[in-house]
């Protein structure tokens, strides 16, 4: 599939956040969820990734996987998200996908890049070297961990068993129905959703004010101060960020740990 058009650099600069070189070179980011020709027809079964708080669909021929209430797709050598099985996907940069996903061995993914030719089965993806100097340099513990106080997984959102084919909910339509059937909060940090949600919300908005003349109240963030809060956040969590918008109610829905 042809690579999305629009850059990251593009869809960071208005709100000014810095972008690495290797981004502006080599990935290329929408402003908004994607349909991205691949189906899933129904809940998937999904299967807890041992050592890991991660599930991946055994049954699924893509590299495909759950983790703090969100679906994760490496597709076309770009990471997306999803609150629901079969998307729309949101494209999320390299420096935003949770590390707890970086993680998990090459043998978990079913269509493996050429790249990954002669990594071991049993170990994560070699990101550092396919990301490049910039990346690595800004997550150099990203494979680094507690392997004995590995976060609970999520409870798996198993209300959308009820969802396929034509009864498969349209954006907002998915919005309420997570709503209201899934009470959990994810752990990780959102200033990248928020941004999309900005993003979006100034493009589509009536009165659209032009890039540079934001409200003050709302001043942009470098990636000094992000990576700062992000070395605060996963001391904290042990974990990485992660493009999502959280429920705003708290709580946990029943385990589950496989699908239809």
């Amino acid at each position: 599939m042809r690579k999305l058009v629009i850059a990251v650099c593009m869809a960071l600069a208005g709100v000014g956040l810095a972008v690495p070189a290797s981004a502006q070179i080599s990935f290329g980011f929408s402003s908004g969820p994607v349909h991205l020709g691949i189906n899933i027809p129904v809940y998937p079964r999904l299967v807890p990734v041992p050592g890991y708080p991660v599930y991946y669909a055994p049954n699924v021929d893509q590299n495909y996987f759950f983790y703090d209430g969100y679906y994760w797709l490496f597709y076309d050598d770009n990471w997306y998200q999803s609150q629901w099985y079969n998307g729309p996907w949101t494209a999320v940069p390299p420096d935003y996908v949770p590390a707890y996903v970086l993680r998990v061995p090459v043998r978990y993914y079913h269509r493996r890049p050429a790249y990954f030719h002669g990594w071991a089965l049993n170990a994560a993806p070699r990101w550092d070297e396919h990301w490049g100097h910039d990346w690595s340099e800004h997550h150099r513990d990203w494979n680094h961990y507690d392997r004995k106080h590995v976060p609970a997984r999520a409870p798996l959102p198993s209300y959308q068993r009820n969802y396929a084919g034509n009864r498969y909910p349209n954006a907002e339509r998915q919005q309420q129905e997570h709503a209201r059937n899934y009470h959990y909060t994810p752990q990780g940090n959102y200033a990248y959703q928020q941004h999309q949600d900005r993003l979006m919300q100034r493009e589509t908005s009536p009165n659209r004010v032009p890039a540079g003349h934001e409200n003050p109240a709302h001043p942009s963030v470098s990636r000094e101060q992000a990576a700062r809060h992000q070395e605060n956040v996963e001391r904290q969590t042990g974990q990485q960020w992660h493009g999502n918008q959280p429920d705003p109610r708290r709580g946990s829905g029943p385990a589950d740990s496989g699908g239809g």
